[in-house]
C-alpha cells in the first residue's frame, strides 16, 4: 500500500465541489468517488462556502460597519493640541534667536 502525497486543490475545483454538495443531487460518498477527494474534505469546503457566501450578500450597512469608527471629537482636540504646541515653540524659538521671524 503506498502513501499518497499531501494535494493541493485550486480554489475554483474547490468550489465546484462544495457546490455540487450544496445541490445536494448525489451524496457525498458519490461525490468523494467521482472527485477523489474524502467526504470530510467536501464537508469542510461545503461550510465554508455557506460561512464565506452570507458575506457576499451583506447589506451596505455590514460594509460600513467593518470600517474603524473614527471618533471625530478625538480628532480635533490632537489638532488643537499640536497647534498650540507648535506656536509655543515657534514662539520661543523666535525669542532664542533661533528661528527667523519671517517665515
Amino acid at each position: 500500500m503506498t502513501k499518497r502525497t499531501r494535494r493541493t486543490h485550486a480554489s475554483a475545483f474547490k468550489a465546484k465541489v462544495a457546490l455540487a454538495a450544496l445541490k445536494g443531487e448525489k451524496t457525498l460518498a458519490e461525490l468523494a468517488q467521482q472527485y477523489d477527494v474524502h467526504p470530510n474534505q467536501i464537508t469542510a469546503w461545503k461550510a465554508h462556502l455557506v460561512e464565506a457566501a452570507s458575506g457576499l450578500f451583506g447589506s451596505a450597512g455590514a460594509a460600513s460597519d467593518a470600517a474603524p469608527a473614527i471618533d471625530v471629537k478625538t480628532l480635533h482636540a490632537k489638532i488643537g493640541e499640536l497647534t498650540l504646541e507648535n506656536d509655543f515653540l515657534s514662539g520661543a524659538l523666535t525669542k532664542a534667536g533661533l528661528l527667523s521671524a519671517k517665515r
